[in-house]
C-alpha cells in the first residue's frame, strides 16, 4: 500500500474547497442522508438472503486505558449493596454514562460535531447554536428516524493480505478503489460506506495503545473517492482519521471534510470482525445496514450498535 504525501494546510483548503462545492450532501441540512431514497432502502432490503443479524459496535468499555482515560461507567444502583430482599418484589436497576466521543467505544458523529473556522456543517455559524444545554441545529436528532440503507464494508487488511494496518498507514482512494475490486463489489450513491483497518482486531490482541498518536486510517484526499460515489455515511473500527495527521496544523481532516464540507455522518470505532469472516465466506460484501442512534435531541452524537443484516 502506498503512503500517500503529506498535505500543506494550503493543500487541504483546497481540498476542503473542492469536496464543499461538489458532494452532494455539501449544500443541504441533512447532509448526504439525502441520497439515500425510499427505492434504495427497499433495494437495500433485498440484499437480505438469510436474515442473520450481526452487531456492529464494541462492548462498550469501562477499564481506564492508554485510549481511554475515562471509560464509560456502569453500576448497578438497585438493591442497595446489590443485596436482594429474601422475599417481594424488588427491581435491579442500574445507571450508565459514557464520554460519547472517546477512542473506544463504538459512535456516531452529528453534524454539529466538527467546528471550522467558527462554523458547523452548511457554514452555520458555531457561536449562535452552542449552548452548555447543547446544540440548536444539526444535532443528533436529524437521525432520530434512524438510518437504513446498503452497507458496504471494503476490508483493506485482506486486501494487503495482513490482520490490521499499522498505526500511522493512510488508505488512499486507490486502496478503496483496489478492494473494491478484490471483493467484487461497487460502492454506490447512498451507501454506508464501512472501512476496516483492523483497528478493533489489533487492540484485542495486543492491547490497547495511545492512539492519538499512533492510527490507521484514511488519506484526506480518499474523500473525493466518496464524493464521486456520492456515499451517505462513513463507518470505520477506527475514527477514520489517521494519526499523526498527514495534514499540517489540522488534526483531524477526515473529520473536517466529511462532516463539515460533505455533510457524512460518521460512525467511530465500530467492530467488523465478525462481519468480515462472515463476508468472507459467503464472498458478499453488501448487506442491509440499519443505524439507530439514541433519541438526545441536543447532542452532538450517540452511542449507537449499527446492525448488518444478510
Amino acid at each position: 500500500m502506498r503512503t500517500p504525501d503529506e498535505l500543506s494546510e494550503a493543500d487541504f483548503r483546497s481540498l476542503y474547497r473542492h469536496l464543499r462545492g461538489t458532494a452532494p450532501g455539501a449544500a443541504t441540512r441533512r447532509g448526504a442522508l439525502d441520497t439515500i431514497t425510499g427505492e434504495q432502502v427497499l433495494a437495500a432490503v433485498r440484499e437480505v438472503r438469510s436474515g442473520r443479524t450481526v452487531s456492529l459496535a464494541a462492548p462498550v468499555n469501562t477499564r481506564p486505558g492508554p485510549d481511554d482515560a475515562a471509560p464509560a461507567e456502569h453500576r448497578l444502583t438497585a438493591p442497595a449493596g446489590a443485596e436482594p430482599a429474601a422475599e417481594g418484589l424488588e427491581f435491579a436497576r442500574d445507571r450508565f454514562a459514557m464520554n460519547v466521543h472517546g477512542d473506544v467505544d463504538s459512535h456516531l458523529d452529528a453534524l454539529c460535531h466538527v467546528i471550522y473556522d467558527g462554523t458547523l456543517h452548511g457554514g452555520v455559524p458555531a457561536a449562535g447554536v452552542l449552548s452548555p444545554d447543547g446544540v440548536s441545529t444539526l444535532s443528533v436528532d436529524l437521525v432520530r428516524d434512524g438510518i437504513v440503507g446498503r452497507g458496504v464494508l471494503l476490508d483493506v487488511p485482506r486486501l494487503q493480505g495482513v490482520s490490521w494496518l499499522e498505526p500511522g498507514s493512510n488508505v488512499g482512494a486507490e486502496d478503496l478503489a483496489a478492494a473494491e475490486a478484490r471483493q467484487g463489489v461497487r460502492v454506490g450513491r447512498g451507501d454506508i460506506l464501512l472501512v476496516r483497518v483492523g483497528h478493533r482486531r489489533r487492540r484485542e490482541e495486543l492491547g490497547p495503545w495511545h492512539v492519538a498518536d499512533a492510527r490507521a486510517g484514511l488519506h484526506p484526499t480518499a474523500m473525493e473517492f466518496l464524493a464521486e460515489r456520492e456515499v451517505a455515511v462513513l463507518g470505520s473500527d477506527g475514527n477514520s482519521d489517521t494519526a499523526p495527521s498527514p495534514v499540517a496544523g489540522v488534526s483531524f481532516p477526515v473529520h473536517v471534510l466529511a462532516i463539515h464540507a460533505m455533510g457524512l455522518h460518521l460512525l467511530d470505532y465500530l467492530r467488523f470482525e465478525d462481519l468480515a469472516q462472515i463476508c468472507a465466506r459467503e464472498a458478499r460484501w453488501s448487506f442491509l445496514c440499519v443505524v439507530a442512534p439514541l433519541r438526545l435531541p441536543s447532542a452532538t452524537g450517540s452511542p449507537v450498535n449499527p446492525l448488518a443484516i444478510l
